[in-house]
């Protein structure tokens, strides 16, 4: 959803217009911007760049961010390798790293049009049971089409290290946890010893996106049967593909999760029409041709995950690193989280937890 840009994210008018004037964006420089935030996301900042019929997106890091997650230049390079060999990303026009513009690195990409499913925008639409069977039909098929790209005919072989993918996953989550660590969570230090000692041995590698969700995708109309763009691929790597799929059935929230996750992170996947979180599983294995005898280990994972980025963006506000009030209570989604991973744990699945 656009917005008028946020206090203290406000992007210089002039300097940005010199930019775009200097590196042949835009070629009249008597056109002032205009500019509008998109207000979904918690993680980079993502703004809409207007010069008369010219609309161009600009993707930043947020003031204090830490590099890791927050990377443009690994970001822009991944777009621009893939759009060669793959029509799901957005056309890339430029990055930056010099600080005198934003005082962040940036980089300028093609505005996609189309939806992308955010919770207020399904409630704008009349979107039935059937749509939404159409809906997960195409995010999965464009999910394993994303993992079945050759990344080494690309030029992306170089973008991560599949050898020890997992054991590093669990090593860097669990050290930023703690760099963030406002509250005690005893079911997080729990969980980080699981992790451990529960580690699986990895059988495949692909192109990973790690944070693949109804809301960084574009539908290109309301057919549903066609994904225009695959968005924010800061965390894209290379490495085990499961551990991507444990990140997105995270996201996929059930009308029965925990009510603090439903009130705060509910995900579009709560309506229905979408298949559970274990029939998304069994629908991926039979698309990959991939044999999962257990999943609650990629399934925590991901939850884990997603409580270290919540807890990182909290620190940030306690901090007064930003002053967006939608960021002063993820702690308390920080600590559900990693409740609702324990409770997998115990239970040994993966939804009907509380």
């Amino acid at each position: 959803m656009l917005q008028k840009v946020r206090e203290g994210e406000e992007i210089d008018k002039i300097k940005i217009s010199n930019f775009f004037l200097k590196n042949n964006l835009i070629s009249d420089d008597k056109v002032d911007p205009n500019i509008l935030q998109y207000s979904n996301g918690y993680s980079n900042l993502t703004y809409l760049i207007t010069f008369n019929d010219n609309k161009f997106v600009l993707r930043c890091p947020p003031r204090g961010a830490v590099k890791r997650g927050h990377d443009m230049s690994r970001e822009y390079k991944v777009l621009s390798k893939l759009s060669n060999s793959f029509n799901k990303v957005p056309k890339t026009y430029i990055y930056n790293d010099d600080m005198n513009i934003i005082d962040r690195p940036f980089y300028v990409m093609e505005r996609i049009s189309g939806i992308i499913l955010t919770t207020s925008e399904v409630e704008k639409r009349n979107i039935n049971t059937n749509d939404f069977k159409k809906i997960s039909k195409s995010w999965l098929e464009t999910f394993t089409e994303l993992h079945s790209l050759d990344y080494k005919r690309i030029g992306l072989e170089d973008l991560g290290k599949p050898h020890g993918y997992v054991d590093r996953q669990i090593e860097i989550w669990s050290k930023q946890y703690q760099n963030a660590k406002t509250d005690e969570i005893q079911s997080a230090d729990k969980i980080i010893k699981w992790l451990y000692e529960n580690k699986p041995v990895s059988k495949n590698t692909s192109l990973i996106h790690n944070d693949y969700k109804y809301d960084n995708v574009v539908f290109r109309d309301e057919n549903w049967n066609e994904i225009n763009s695959i968005l924010d691929w800061e965390m894209c790597t290379i490495g085990d593909p499961l551990m991507d799929l444990g990140t997105s059935i995270a996201y996929w929230t059930m009308p029965n999760d925990h009510p603090v996750i439903l009130n705060g992170l509910k995900s579009p996947t709560v309506f229905q029409g979408n298949p559970s979180r274990s029939k998304i599983v069994e629908l991926y294995c039979m698309q990959t041709n991939t044999k999962i005898d257990d999943f609650v280990f990629y399934y925590v994972y991901g939850l884990f995950k997603i409580a270290v980025i919540v807890q990182q963006i909290f620190y940030r506000f306690k901090k007064g690193l930003t002053t967006n009030k939608k960021f002063s209570e993820l702690n308390k989604y920080a600590k559900v989280l990693c409740d609702t991973a324990w409770q997998s744990i115990q239970k040994k699945q993966i939804e009907n937890l509380f």
